[in-house]
C-alpha cells in the first residue's frame, strides 16, 4: 500500500453486521491484501487477514470482549494504519452498542428496494428514506429512542438489471467490443462490485451501516427481474449467452457482500463456503465460482425427489434479540419450480424454518422479501394464474405463463401450497399447538405475543392483520410491508394497487380462482394501514409483550414524516 491517504485503503466499510452478547462482526473491503484490526474504546477488539476473490480483498473481523450494556466507539486499522474514522469526517463516531442483559425492548427498522442515491440514478426519484433515517440519527446519535438494534434489508439492495449512469459508463469503457451482455446491466463479478461500491459508499449510508447492525436477504433484482419465476423462465434465461456468467457472479457477490455478514460469530466457522475459503486463503475465486454454479444448477433438478427434499446451501437464517426471534427466508434461490412439488422452499429447509419458528420467545418476526398477504384482489389473481399455468391445456398454460411474467405474479399466493403451509404454521403457533412435523416432539411453548411478517418488493407500504380463527385470536398476526426505500411505482399502477384492496375486484378474482379449481383461502385478512406509495422506512418496536409499527415516508426536502403508526397487540 503506497497511497499517502490511509483512508483510501478502505474501499467499502466498515459494515457492522451482527452483535451477539460480547462479540460483533465487522465486514470490510480493502484495496489490497492486508491485516484488518478493529480496536474498541474501553476494551475489546479483533483482527483478521483479508481473503481475495476476483482481484478484490475482503475481511470479516470478529470483535470480542465487548462490555455488555455499553456503546463504545471503535476504529479500524489496516496493517496498523488507522483508516476509520476519517479525521476529516463531519459525522459522529461509529459505535458498537451491546445490550444489557435485562433490556427486553427491541427496535428493528426494515425496508426494501433501494436504487442508488439521487445524484447517481438517471430517474428523478423522491428522497432516499434510508439516507433520511441516517441524517436524523446523526443529529442525536446517543438517543436510545432513535437507535435501532438491527436494520433488516429485505431485497433489491442493488439493481443488477438497472444500472445507474455511473455504472453504465464503466460498462462502456471496460467491456471488450465483442461483449454480448446487455448494455445497461451488469454481468461479471467485477461489474457487480461497482454496484456495491456506488451504493454503500453513499456517505450517510456508509455511516449508518458502520454503526447499526444489519442483516440482508436478496430479492430478484440482485440477479434480474422475475428471477426464478418458473421452469420456463429458467429455460429461456439459460439460452442467453451471458446468463451463466451473470448468475454465478450474482450469487458469488451476494455471498461476499451480503450473506457472509448475516452469520453470527459462532455460525461463520460452520459455513461450508467459508471453510473452503479459509482452506485456500490465497485466492477464493475458484471456490466462489464453483459455489455459484452449483447453487444455481440445483434449481434445474426440479423433477428429482432429492431436490424437493433439500438444497446443498441454505440462504435462510435466524437470530434472537432479547425475547424477539427473527427468521429471514430465502424467497428466490431455493424455490422448487416443477409441479407438483412447486414451493417457496424445499422440504428440508421448510422443516428447518418450522423448528426455528418454535421456541421460547415473545415475538416472532419472519423476514420475507415477498409479502405473504397481498391485496386480496391480487392474491386471488395469483392463485388463479398458478392454476392456469399448471393446466394440462397447452394454450391455457402458455397464457398463464405469459401473464405470470408480464405482471410479476410470483408471491406466496402464486405458491399456494407454501402459502397454506405458512398460514397453518402461524395458526399452530398462535394456538400453542405443535406445528406439522412436530407433534409429540420437542418442548411445548406458550403462544407468542405477536407474529409479524416483514416484506418489501411491491413498491408500496401497508399493514394487514390476519384472521386465523377465534382460537388464534390471542396472538395478532400481521403482514408489514415497506417498499421502496428509494424507488417509485409508476403513477398509472397506483389505482390498480388500490383496487386490489377493494371488495368488488377481490370478490371477482376469488370467483375466477374458484372456477379454476382453487380452494377457498385458509385465512382472511384486512388492511389496517396504507397503501402508501412514497419512499419509506418502517420501525417495529417490541417492549415486553407489546408491539408497535411505524411507517415513515420522506418529504420533498428529505426529512421523515409518520404516515402510519399502529399498535400490534
Amino acid at each position: 500500500m503506497t497511497s499517502d491517504d490511509p483512508a483510501s485503503h478502505l474501499l467499502i466499510g466498515p459494515v457492522l453486521r451482527r452483535v451477539v452478547g460480547d462479540r460483533a462482526t465487522i465486514w470490510v473491503e480493502t484495496s489490497a491484501p492486508a491485516t484488518v484490526r478493529v480496536a474498541v474504546q474501553g476494551g475489546g477488539g479483533g483482527s483478521a487477514h483479508t481473503f481475495s476473490a476476483y482481484g478484490h480483498h475482503y475481511a470479516l473481523v470478529v470483535v470480542e470482549d465487548l462490555t455488555p450494556g455499553t456503546s463504545a466507539a471503535y476504529e479500524v486499522l489496516i496493517d496498523e494504519r488507522p483508516v476509520w474514522p476519517d479525521p476529516r469526517s463531519p459525522y459522529p463516531p461509529s459505535v458498537i452498542r451491546t445490550r444489557a442483559t435485562a433490556d427486553a425492548s427491541v427496535r428493528l427498522i426494515f425496508g426494501s428496494c433501494r436504487e442508488t442515491t439521487q445524484h447517481a440514478t438517471s430517474r428523478r426519484l423522491p428522497p432516499d428514506a434510508l439516507d433520511a433515517y441516517a441524517r436524523r440519527l446523526m443529529r442525536s446519535p446517543g438517543d436510545p429512542a432513535l437507535r435501532p438494534d438491527l436494520i433488516v434489508l429485505l431485497g433489491d439492495q442493488v439493481y443488477a438489471d438497472k444500472a445507474s449512469p455511473t455504472v453504465k459508463r464503466f460498462l462502456r469503457h471496460h467491456r471488450p467490443g465483442d461483449h454480448d451482455g446487455p448494455s445497461n446491466q451488469v454481468v461479471s463479478y467485477e461489474e457487480y462490485t461497482k454496484l456495491y461500491l456506488e451504493s454503500w459508499r453513499d456517505p450517510e449510508i456508509r455511516w449508518l451501516l458502520s454503526t447499526v447492525p444489519s442483516v440482508m436477504i436478496f430479492d430478484d433484482h440482485e440477479i434480474i427481474d422475475d428471477w426464478n419465476t418458473s421452469v420456463g423462465w429458467r429455460r429461456d434465461q439459460a439460452a442467453k449467452p451471458w446468463w451463466r456468467e451473470r448468475i454465478i457472479a450474482g450469487l458469488s457477490s451476494y455471498w461476499v457482500y451480503q450473506h457472509l455478514g448475516n452469520l453470527g460469530p459462532d455460525e461463520i466457522a460452520a459455513d461450508p463456503v467459508w471453510a473452503k475459503i479459509q482452506a485456500s486463503p490465497a485466492d477464493a475465486t475458484d471456490v466462489l465460482h464453483d459455489f455459484g454454479a452449483a447453487v444455481d444448477d440445483e434449481a434445474d433438478n426440479g423433477d428429482d425427489p432429492r431436490r424437493w427434499q433439500s438444497r446443498a446451501y441454505r440462504w435462510s437464517y435466524a437470530l434472537d434479540i432479547a425475547r424477539t426471534r427473527v427468521v429471514v427466508l430465502d424467497n428466490r434461490c431455493s424455490r422448487v419450480l416443477a409441479a407438483p412439488q412447486r414451493a417457496m422452499l424445499p422440504a428440508a429447509e421448510w422443516e428447518w424454518f418450522v423448528d426455528q419458528a418454535h421456541g421460547d420467545y415473545d415475538h416472532l418476526v419472519v423476514g420475507s422479501s415477498l409479502p405473504w398477504l397481498m391485496p386480496p384482489g391480487i392474491h386471488h389473481l395469483e392463485t388463479w394464474n398458478e392454476a392456469l399455468a399448471a393446466s394440462g391445456n397447452g394454450r391455457r398454460a402458455a397464457l398463464g405463463e405469459t401473464l405470470r411474467r408480464a405482471v410479476d405474479l410470483e408471491h406466496w399466493a402464486a405458491f399456494r401450497r407454501s402459502f397454506e403451509a405458512l398460514t397453518e404454521l402461524f395458526r399452530h403457533l398462535a394456538t400453542g399447538t405443535p406445528g406439522p412435523g412436530r407433534v409429540g416432539s420437542g418442548p411445548a411453548y406458550a403462544s407468542p405475543a405477536t407474529i409479524s411478517v416483514l416484506s418489501g418488493d411491491v413498491h408500496h407500504s401497508y399493514a394487514a392483520r390476519a384472521d386465523l380463527g377465534p382460537d388464534a385470536a390471542a396472538t395478532p398476526v400481521h403482514q408489514l410491508t415497506c417498499s421502496p426505500i428509494h424507488n417509485q411505482v409508476p403513477a398509472f399502477m397506483r389505482p390498480l394497487m388500490r383496487l386490489g384492496w377493494a371488495r368488488g375486484p377481490a370478490v371477482a378474482m376469488r370467483g375466477l380462482a374458484r372456477a379454476a379449481g382453487v380452494p377457498k383461502a385458509m385465512v382472511r385478512w384486512r388492511k389496517t394501514a396504507g397503501p402508501y406509495f412514497g419512499n419509506a422506512v418502517s420501525t417495529l418496536e417490541h417492549d415486553g409483550r407489546a408491539a408497535r409499527v411505524t411507517i415513515e415516508g420522506t418529504t420533498k426536502d428529505g426529512h421523515l414524516r409518520t404516515v402510519a403508526a399502529l399498535d400490534l397487540t
